[in-house]
C-alpha cells in the first residue's frame, strides 16, 4: 500500500474506534488497547474482550497502522497512554486490534 493509503486507513480506523467508544459509552478514563496479531491470538482476543475492532492486512502495512493509530490514540486522549502489548504481538501478524482490556466478556 501507498502512504496515503495507510494514512487514510488509520484515520478510518480511528473513526471507527471512536464511534465504537461512543456507543459502548467509554468513560473519560478508558481507552484501546492495540494489538498485532495472528488469527488465533485475534479469536482469543475476541473471546476475552468486548467490543473489540480488527483490521486485516499485510504484516508491513499492518506496523505502519500500528504506529500511526497508536499515535492517533495518544493525541485523542493523552489522559489515557495506552499500554504495551509487545508480548502479545505476533512476529508475523495478520491484523491489528483494538480492545479495552478492562471490559471482559
Amino acid at each position: 500500500m501507498t502512504e496515503s493509503t495507510v494514512r487514510f486507513q488509520a484515520r478510518m480506523y480511528m473513526f471507527d474506534l471512536d464511534n465504537c467508544a461512543q456507543e459502548y459509552w467509554f468513560k473519560g478514563h478508558e481507552g484501546w488497547n492495540l494489538c498485532l496479531a495472528s488469527s488465533e491470538q485475534k479469536a482469543e482476543l475476541e473471546r476475552r474482550y468486548h467490543p473489540t475492532m480488527s483490521a486485516k492486512g499485510l504484516p508491513e502495512d499492518l506496523i505502519q497502522l500500528y504506529r500511526l493509530v497508536s499515535t492517533g490514540l495518544i493525541k485523542a486522549n493523552p489522559k489515557v497512554i495506552p499500554t504495551d502489548h509487545s508480548e502479545q504481538m505476533s512476529p508475523a501478524p495478520e491484523f491489528l486490534i483494538a480492545f479495552n482490556q478492562n471490559r471482559l466478556r
